[in-house]
């Protein structure tokens, strides 16, 4: 009987153990869901920007190739053996001045004889026309000592233009190539001598798409540099043709930048090109760095004031824009936000909408993203 009894106590001290257990399991669980329920989780630290309603300027973005104001390959007209090169590698040359000389002795030895026979010709023209302003000459004998004296002047001319051929001469003051011939060279008409370029004003050759061709005005400024972040020179715009190129619908647009004293651009080198156009104000931009884009489209995170807690927080709200045009490290925003509203300019990969936020702008990003970009980063 004993014994029956304290297996039945075991029994039911077992049962109460079991019922405390589940029991206490229960209130521990409801108790975390209670806590984490509660619970509001640590504000975000990110950067904010102000949405703001700038003067935009906006422009047209190309791809040029810049050459010379004046720029030629030199060449004679005429052939003959090199005699001298009167010029270096690299070497500013003024108007006028002699770079190669051929060989002109023949010609110089044949111009002797044709001034004398320029001489005598001119004799015998005088003679003739004193003779019939006197009567005793033909009007015949004159115009035969007249044409023989054209034509005399005519080979004297003609050689002389020889000679001053075999001289080839700077067409205007720059800077001289390599040389690509040698003392002795036999050269034919056309054989280029060395490059010659003026390096003080320089044109730029770029095309626009034809749905922007209105845009582009004579005298318009241009902005011009090696790096697309970096347009250091300044242009206009001196040409544009009529017509659009058929097989790429684009319009072939010069520029003319009129000081490059520095000699910073030079012929055939690749330029970026920015066409400024008339200012636009009240346009809205934000930062490049505050838009977000997926698969629903672009968005940003706007920064609202909310009480939580009898407490006034900052919070993160998701809000959806229509995005425009870029330039530089900002962004123009055709609709969605307002001007004066602030938005998260960093730190949104850790953030979710209604998410309590904290503004820490001791380093500006968008300055660093702008750096970046400067450096080719």
């Amino acid at each position: 009987m004993k014994r029956r009894i304290v297996v039945s106590l075991v029994f039911l001290f077992a049962v109460l153990l079991c019922a405390g257990l589940v029991g206490f399991n229960f209130f521990k669980e409801k108790m975390i869901a209670d806590f984490f329920a509660n619970m509001q989780p640590p504000p975000q630290t990110v950067s904010a920007a102000k949405v703001e309603a700038k003067t935009w300027t906006p422009s047209i973005s190309a791809i040029g190739t810049a050459r010379a104001a004046n720029g030629v390959e030199l060449a004679f007209e005429t052939p003959g053996i090199v005699k001298e090169i009167k010029f270096k590698s690299n070497q500013s040359i003024r108007q006028g001045d002699v770079l190669v000389q051929l060989d002109d002795a023949v010609e110089r030895s044949d111009i002797q004889d044709v001034q004398a026979n320029v001489k005598t010709a001119e004799s015998a023209f005088e003679r003739a026309r004193s003779l019939s302003s006197r009567g005793y000459g033909t009007e015949a004998n004159l115009d035969q000592a007249s044409a023989l004296l054209a034509a005399a002047r005519s080979r004297l001319a003609r050689l002389e233009a020889t000679i001053e051929q075999k001289a080839l001469k700077a067409p205007f003051s720059g800077v001289i190539g390599i040389p690509r011939v040698d003392v002795g060279q036999y050269l034919q008409p056309g054989a280029v001598i060395a490059s010659f370029q003026n390096l003080d004003s320089m044109k730029v050759d770029f095309t626009v798409p034809e749905q922007m061709a209105d845009d582009v005005k004579l005298d318009q400024e241009v902005r011009l540099g090696l790096n697309a972040t970096d347009l250091p020179f300044k242009g206009k715009i001196t040409g544009k043709d009529p017509r659009v190129d058929p097989k790429t619908r684009l319009v072939s647009v010069q520029a003319l930048i009129e000081d490059n004293k520095d000699r910073a651009l030079l012929p055939g080198q690749f330029v970026h090109v920015e066409v400024v156009l008339p200012q636009e104000p009240g346009v809205i931009t934000v930062p490049q760095t505050a838009v977000i884009t997926s698969l629903y489209g672009d968005y940003v995170y706007t920064i609202e004031k909310e009480e939580r807690a009898g407490k006034q927080v900052d919070v993160a709200r998701q809000v959806f824009v229509k995005t425009g045009r870029r330039r530089g490290g900002s962004l123009e925003v055709l609709s969605g936000i307002q001007a004066d509203q602030q938005v998260v300019a960093s730190g949104q990969n850790k953030l979710q909408a209604g998410a309590a936020v904290k503004i820490d702008n001791s380093i500006d990003v968008t300055k660093l993203d702008a750096a970046k970009l400067a450096n080719g980063q």
